[in-house]
């Protein structure tokens, strides 16, 4: 048996309750992972208000949870690139970390690098690959391009901003006042105070814009949000915008000839590869704001930190009785 943290409902951080499972079985193409780190993502945030109910229908009890770092401690015959005993990173797609065992498709995972910790590692797994995918293959971010990112100081955010730097792009990001010095450390080339400036009227067109901002209120027609419209307004014709939070942005009408997609994901072993060497030789700053227990309490109170939105890069949760 294993301890597992679940949802019963959608709500704040009084839906969490504690509860034992049947360690997973595997199947021959996934690898079970004992978990030792987790995070509040943002993904798991919008499952957890109910938010993606619509295009993510969720079936209660639900185990919250996207970012996996922990030791491999059985694999499937099909299994090739990790063994037991290898930390690894991972993404689970359909949720499912807030639980001390992992069944892992072999895909969604790759070795940790040497250098990260528990935290760091859980921190960088599925904010990385998102980061990278959506940099990369949604927006095809070109050397010397100009790309606003939103949300900068946040898990995916902080993330990008080092990745479209390193990789030669001109890098506009929107945080509170306080964030601004943290941003720029990471290599933004301005930063924007979304609290008091209208990013609309002061930017110049860019080529590229991350839409991390889930509008509160949206068109009841075409499903679109003010932020969702502003960045239309700022990018380039034939720009590409690439929003994390909307999935009906990708079935709007062509406006402009802008590429509007929606990010959704998919991790593969050739993607891994070029992000964990992407680690290793440009030492990416992996922020880690907080870290809680792997409790009922502990992971309530993440949730009530990450609601505050006061938080630099993301919140953990880990398993303190195997830390090292």
């Amino acid at each position: 048996m294993m301890k597992v943290i679940v949802i019963e409902n959608y709500g704040g951080s009084e839906i969490f309750v504690e509860q034992e499972r049947d360690i997973p079985h595997i199947t021959d193409t996934q690898v079970l992972v004992e978990m030792r780190a987790t995070t509040v993502s943002s993904a798991d945030q919008l499952i957890r208000t109910g938010t993606f109910r619509h295009f993510m229908p969720t079936q209660f009890p639900y185990v919250l949870g996207v970012d996996i770092a922990g030791i491999v401690v059985a694999t499937g015959k099909k299994v090739t690139r990790v063994k037991i005993g290898d930390r690894v990173i991972a993404v689970s797609r359909t949720g499912g970390g807030y639980a001390e065992h992992v069944a892992v498709e072999e895909c969604d995972l790759s070795v940790t690098p040497q250098s990260l910790s528990d935290a760091e590692a859980a921190s960088v797994s599925a904010s990385g690959m998102t980061a990278w995918q959506a940099l990369f293959h949604y927006g095809k971010l070109q050397p010397g391009q100009r790309i606003l990112i939103h949300a900068g100081a946040g898990g995916v955010g902080h993330i990008a901003i080092q990745l479209a730097k390193q990789h030669g792009a001109y890098v506009i990001t929107t945080a509170r006042a306080h964030n601004h010095p943290f941003v720029l450390q990471l290599g933004a080339d301005e930063v924007i105070d979304y609290t008091t400036t209208d990013f609309a009227e002061s930017l110049s067109p860019v080529d590229v814009v991350l839409d991390m901002v889930r509008d509160p209120v949206v068109d009841k027609v075409t499903g679109i949000g003010a932020t969702e419209m502003k960045n239309y307004s700022i990018l380039k014709d034939n720009g590409t915008l690439v929003s994390l939070v909307n999935p009906v942005i990708a079935k709007q009408p062509l406006i402009r000839r802008i590429d509007a997609q929606f990010a959704l994901i998919t991790p593969t072993a050739n993607d891994w590869e070029a992000f964990i060497y992407w680690i290793q030789t440009n030492k990416l700053d992996i922020h880690v704001d907080n870290v809680f227990p792997f409790t009922r309490q502990g992971v309530a109170e993440a949730y009530e930190y990450d609601d505050t939105r006061n938080k630099r890069g993301k919140l953990v949760i880990q398993r303190d009785s195997i830390n090292r």
